[in-house]
């Protein structure tokens, strides 16, 4: 067994760092000339580690001009998040998204005289388009505004939800302080974008085909990132972080150790420091890095009260989704089910649904997706609903027709979702699952604009207001598939539910 602490004894102590150092450096950085960072989250999990930021669902030029005006007008932190789904996308859509999304985020931008960042948000199990992403967003800024990209910083970390990264290889947390490299779990097998390596040197070098090499990555491991420790100045960090990343040039891969919130900030230091010096840098990482790049104190977790400030709660019962097909999801869902006894639960039968979509080109689906929604409202003037897919996982060896079924089974869900809103609006919605959860944000919801309002439970799960749409006002809960204990799911409902 590997322990934590065993790891972590051939390193410095961490450089205490508070948030607003991070954000002096980054308010002076665009003092002469405005900054933002746009996020590209290629599922809405994303979010879960930050606060009253804009969120898109969907990315027109408008759409951009709506949240750099948000910023200005509201005074928030310089980010934006756009919701891309990619991850439930085959590369060649992945692509198109992420080029459209730079290409409007820059038209919208030049007019209003910012400088744009870009950062590619995904999974901190290394789930996802990599490097195919960071890819095109470099090749499409380039083209855009001429610039090159020096550097991509890989930094998929997420303590909050036991992810960290030690020596260069990326651990997942387990119980009595042991660490499991994150290859050896069931993340890694996954059948869409499994992997072999959790050193992240030869992560990239896997993932790339040797395009890029590992001994050619750039490794900010803890000895670079705490440099500063023993005389706790956090500017020996950020020096020593600049200079390691003096050889990045032509997007050279950039991966960094991570294990505690003043690593991040740090980084953070240490990445501003860079860019002033000149260099130019995309970011593809897991949920916590933008706030730790942004200098924003970390959120405690929401109220009751907060969860529905400014709305009236309504008198229906709560929509609970339940689409992922993770271990803990199904676990959580256990423990939901067995401690909300009012709750009324209603499954998808995904084989019958798949097969429905076969036989009878969708019209047999449709009338069995009719059937659920029928029950689903029913049991909302009662009280919470909870609905999930058959915990079946139908399996394939195909990437693509993986993709398909997933696919198939989202739509389902957001049908339902969005025939329950426009027939009788729930007093609030979970989603449970990364895929799942942006489907039905933007398409069952049809939420466009919103505004994430922090974690509902310490550095996890996040709540959106929508601002538009047939669901504003109605709280929106994100929660990702493959983070919580077995409880999180039962606290989150016990918080927003007038019957449990």
């Amino acid at each position: 067994m590997t322990l934590e602490a065993d790891v972590l004894a051939a390193f410095p102590a961490e450089v205490q760092i508070p948030a607003q150092l991070v954000a002096d450096a980054v308010a002076a950085s665009s003092a002469t000339s405005p900054r933002v960072l746009v996020v590209l989250d290629d599922d809405p999990t994303g979010t879960q580690s930050v606060a009253d930021l804009a969120v898109l669902t969907r990315w027109d030029v408008a759409d951009f001009t709506w949240a750099f005006t948000h910023i200005r007008e509201n005074q928030t932190k310089p980010a934006v998040y756009v919701l891309t789904n990619t991850r439930s996308l085959d590369p060649a859509e992945a692509a198109a998204r992420n080029e459209e999304i730079v290409r409007n985020a820059v038209a919208a931008a030049t007019p209003a005289g910012l400088a744009l960042g870009f950062v590619s948000r995904s999974d901190s199990t290394l789930r996802g388009h990599y490097p195919l992403e960071p890819d095109v967003i470099a090749a499409t800024v380039a083209a855009e505004t001429g610039e090159a990209t020096d550097g991509v910083v890989i930094v998929p970390a997420f303590p909050d939800a036991g992810r960290v990264t030690i020596g260069g290889v990326h651990y997942m947390r387990g119980d009595s302080g042991s660490l499991t490299p994150v290859a050896e779990t069931e993340f890694a097998k996954d059948a869409s974008f499994g992997y072999a390596n959790s050193e992240m040197a030869k992560y990239v070098e896997e993932k790339s085909q040797g395009r890029f090499p590992a001994s050619d990555v750039i490794v900010l491991d803890l000895n670079i990132i705490r440099a500063g420790a023993s005389a706790q100045d956090p500017t020996i960090s950020a020096k020593a972080i600049a200079d390691a990343l003096e050889s990045a040039t032509n997007s050279t891969p950039i991966v960094a150790d991570i294990v505690t919130e003043n690593d991040f900030r740090a980084l953070a230091l240490g990445l501003e420091e860079a860019e002033r010096r000149g260099k130019k840098l995309l970011y593809r990482v897991g949920p916590p890095f933008v706030r730790g790049r942004i200098g924003q104190e970390i959120r405690t977790a929401l109220t009751s009260e907060e969860a529905f400030a400014g709305n009236t709660p309504s008198t229906a019962g709560g929509l609970i989704v339940v689409g992922s097909h993770v271990g803990v999801t199904t676990r959580q869902l256990n423990d939901l089910t067995a401690a909300h006894s009012s709750a009324r639960t209603i499954e998808i039968d995904v084989e019958k649904l798949i097969a429905g979509t076969q036989t009878a080109g969708e019209a047999e689906a449709d009338v069995y997706i009719e059937s659920v929604v029928s029950d689903v409202v029913e049991a909302l003037r009662k009280g919470d609903v909870i609905v999930h897919t058959s915990r079946l996982l139908i399996k394939t060896d195909d990437a693509a027709a993986s993709l398909k079924i997933a696919r198939t089974v989202s739509a389902a869900v957001v049908a339902v979702v969005n025939r329950t809103l426009k027939t009788f609006p729930p007093r609030f919605v979970i989603a449970k699952g990364g895929i799942t959860s942006s489907d039905v944000a933007a398409h069952g919801l049809e939420i466009r604009h919103a505004i994430v309002r922090g974690p509902m439970l310490p550095g996890i799960v996040s709540l959106w207001e929508p601002v538009d749409g047939p669901a504003k006002g109605i709280p929106y809960i994100v929660f990702a598939g493959n983070v919580g204990d077995d409880q999180s799911l039962t606290h989150v409902t016990r918080k927003l539910s007038a019957t449990f």
